[in-house]
């Protein structure tokens, strides 16, 4: 390995298992014009396969240290590095038909995908490494304990597969949890949208605020706005026994009784 420290702050957990990096780079099948982004290359387990399969690439990443070898590894030709933060990233800047791949640090991978959300529509497609768990939490189906507010935003817009699983020894050093590969594809212009996305969000959110309630408690103020009966949701469920629809039908009520946010009552 190269001589860097991991740096807990930044979440580091270097991928160095080569069987495992060729079957990531397999399931990404890298084109040799995408315009591709990566988040976090670390000391580029994946950066230097993908650039053996396409002609440029953009890497985003955090450690100073880290920017600095990439830079004197690849021709900036092949590689532009930007040393940010890849959550105050503006993705658009970008253009079309992204395809984001990345090692996420386990600390900032939830908000993280939260921020991509706003992006979908520049983005093709995009693959992960993420915490197992987190994993399970994005494609879990409504009813399940892993059923939670990432999995109802994250569905919303994205069709999304779990790949495979990734054992701690994959890494230096290894992590204290098993990671996961999934695979996002945004959904098509013509998908089922909320009329007020802002109210579907806050809807969402506030349904997951309080787990244990029912939704006839956790939305009491707007509880008369809602016509359960004919939106075929039962008001004493939980939050985790209700589908994405049924999310998108409580928003368009609240919004077709002229609320813009859960604020402004």
């Amino acid at each position: 390995m190269a001589e860097h420290q991991a740096r807990k702050r930044f979440g580091q957990n270097f991928l160095v298992d080569q069987a495992v990096i060729s079957a990531i780079v397999r399931a990404i099948s890298p084109q040799a014009t995408d315009r591709m982004i990566e988040i976090g290359p670390g000391l580029s387990a994946l950066t230097a396969p993908l650039l053996d399969r396409i002609s440029q690439l953009t890497a985003i990443e955090i450690d100073r240290d880290l920017a600095g070898k990439l830079r004197q590894r690849f021709s900036p030709e092949a590689l532009t590095v930007i040393e940010a933060d890849a959550l105050e990233v503006d993705f658009a800047a970008f253009g079309d038909d992204l395809r984001i791949v990345g090692n996420l640090p386990y600390n900032i991978s939830t908000p993280l995908l939260f921020a991509l959300n706003d992006y979908a529509d520049h983005v093709r497609d995009q693959h992960f490494m993420l915490q197992r768990e987190v994993v399970d939490r994005m494609v879990a189906k409504p009813g399940s304990s892993d059923f939670s507010r990432l999995s109802v935003m994250l569905q919303y817009r994205y069709k999304m597969h779990k790949l495979f699983d990734v054992d701690p020894v994959a890494f230096d050093p290894p992590p204290k949890v098993v990671s996961a590969i999934i695979r996002m594809v945004p959904l098509p212009i013509d998908r089922v949208r909320a009329k007020n996305e802002k109210l579907f969000s806050e809807v969402v959110a506030r349904a997951f605020s309080q787990r244990r309630k029912m939704l006839r408690g956790v939305l009491a103020p707007w509880v008369s706005m809602i016509p359960w009966d004919q939106l075929g949701i039962d008001p004493t469920l939980r939050a985790e026994a209700v589908a994405v629809p049924a999310y998108i039908g409580m928003a368009d009520a609240l919004h077709n009784h002229g609320l813009s946010s859960l604020a402004a009552r």
